[in-house]
């Protein structure tokens, strides 16, 4: 199943991992603004970061914890993006890392910084 991407369709995968990289730079700012700042404590009124109630609390540490770990993923998503397009440029963009074989079109239409083919996928999953 060897197919070789046109360079067309480079520029296709390659607008969208920018506009991906964009939009998730914008995402990781504005939530890490949130978690790090207690944004939404000015809009309800209070106008310390100190919640009033034990049980607003322990909702405040939830939801940063919570915000953080999604930056984490954030993050870890966006690595990989930078990953997708350096491999565009060394020419290696919609190769499976792990067996060499192109990753399918449909794939990476789905999933632009897709990594592996979907059997090297599946194989990882499993363990």
């Amino acid at each position: 199943m060897s197919q070789v991407l046109k360079a067309e369709e480079l520029g296709v995968f390659r607008r969208a991992l920018a506009d991906l990289q964009s939009r998730l730079r914008g995402d990781v700012e504005q939530m890490t603004e949130e978690a790090l700042n207690g944004a939404g404590s000015e809009a309800s009124g209070n106008l310390s970061n100190m919640p009033i109630h034990m049980a607003d609390l322990g909702t405040d540490n939830y939801d940063q914890e919570f915000t953080l770990g999604l930056i984490e993923n954030e993050q870890a998503t966006l690595e990989e993006v930078r990953e997708a397009l350096e491999r565009l440029d060394a020419g290696s963009y919609g190769l499976c890392l792990m067996c060499g074989t192109s990753i399918a079109k449909n794939r990476l239409q789905a999933i632009p910084h897709a990594r592996h083919c979907i059997d090297c996928a599946r194989k990882l999953e499993k363990g």
